[in-house]
């Protein structure tokens, strides 16, 4: 459950009673792909047991392209992978701006000028060269995170009787509700940790199981919150739903999460640059092994972060549309197309029916929802 859960009660607003139906069959579709990415690790042995031969997302995507080329789907998944990675951290900036202006409302500072002194204070970034920093910096977001949804909630909760069900919507605006389905996609991408999860777990036949547990409850506390919260305000409910908070909460919250940003930036940022330097440094070249040039590849990540941060401040429409991109190929598109390459003789007709159908869903939601962000941000900018 990260940051991102804030922008579900906006999109609720522009996708009325579907929002709800969405959160639902988000969670069942991301469940189900989860687990066709898993199964495209194992292969039957001679004696019809299943084999763990692949570890990574990477290692999928190379046996299916082995034909056309040894690492071309690798090279595919890598850089889908590093946007997704990019643009989530792009999105913890722009939110820290956003937080820091709203907690400050009386300094006469812009939104980007916020997010310049959060940069500021992420640049020892670039000399994280482990993931032992970075997993005890998680550890405290998991603790703001469950403050923040309980203040959130709580006060909801005492707002009770202003609730009605006549704000949501029965009509819908078509494009509004692509960039919602973008942003409702991307609060639930998880399959790019999948495989390092499952090969990690003490039990792996048990992947399956706590897959549907997950998602399930997921799906109740995502359900939940975005109900409750549209519920209390309707049709002023705002992008980050904290900004509807009142003066008095809204600060409180607001350092939390931002906090819980500055904290959640290192993990995408380490996971993004680690997978570029791997890239680059491959084979002999002495030159790409260099302490120097991975500081070097971490600096300019996180420059990068920063100027597209200053230039697409708009938190819901660019969750949607990387949603829409990177969301969209990593937990639809990809999962069932390199399950039904890998697997079709195995398959039966129904389980060729729902890869081919999810295939299909995701590009019409990927293509749709990128026209929708994309003229969103354009209409903003003009």
């Amino acid at each position: 459950q990260g940051i991102f859960v804030l922008g579900l009660p906006y999109a609720l607003l522009h996708s009325g009673y579907s929002g709800l139906f969405l959160i639902i069959l988000a969670a069942a579709l991301c469940c189900y792909t989860g687990k066709i990415l898993i199964a495209c690790l194992y292969e039957e042995n001679e004696d019809g047991q299943l084999v763990r031969v692949r570890d990574t997302y990477e290692d999928i995507a190379n046996a299916c392209c082995k034909k056309l080329s040894p690492r071309l789907g690798g090279i595919v998944v890598n850089v889908t992978q590093v946007m997704e990675l990019i643009m989530t951290c792009i999105l913890y900036l722009v939110v820290s701006g956003n937080l820091l202006s709203h907690s400050f409302p009386y300094v006469p500072m812009t939104e980007k000028t916020w997010s310049v002194i959060a940069f500021v204070t992420l640049l020892p970034c670039i000399f994280i060269k482990t993931l032992k920093i970075v997993s005890k910096l998680s550890q405290l977001c998991s603790l703001v995170h469950f403050i923040i949804i309980l203040i959130v909630m709580t006060y909801c909760l005492t707002q009770i009787h202003q609730w009605s069900w006549a704000k949501f919507r029965l009509s819908i605006e078509f494009e509004d509700f692509l960039v919602s389905v973008g942003v409702i996609i991307f609060s639930y991408t998880s399959q790019i940790f999948l495989p390092t999860l499952e090969g990690n777990m003490k039990n792996p036949g048990e992947f399956r199981c706590m897959l549907n547990w997950t998602h399930f409850f997921a799906c109740v506390l995502k359900t939940t919150f975005a109900l409750t919260a549209f519920l209390t305000w309707g049709e002023e409910t705002k992008e980050v739903i904290t900004d509807n908070l009142p003066s008095f909460l809204q600060t409180l919250v607001n350092f939390c999460l931002l906090t819980k940003a500055l904290l959640s930036y290192p993990l995408p940022f380490f996971a993004a640059t680690e997978i570029v330097y791997a890239c680059i440094s491959r084979g002999n070249h002495s030159n790409y092994r260099s302490p120097l040039f991975a500081l070097s590849v971490r600096g300019s990540f996180l420059l990068l972060t920063l100027l597209m941060a200053m230039f697409i401040p708009h938190f819901a429409l660019l969750m949607g549309l990387t949603g829409s991109v990177t969301g969209a190929a990593m937990t639809f598109l990809l999962p069932s197309l390199f399950h039904l390459k890998l697997k079709w003789k195995k398959l039966s007709f129904l389980e060729k029916c729902a890869d081919i159908s999810v295939f299909i869903l995701g590009f019409l939601c990927s293509f749709a929802g990128i026209v929708c962000s994309i003229k969103g941000l354009l209409e903003v900018f003009g």
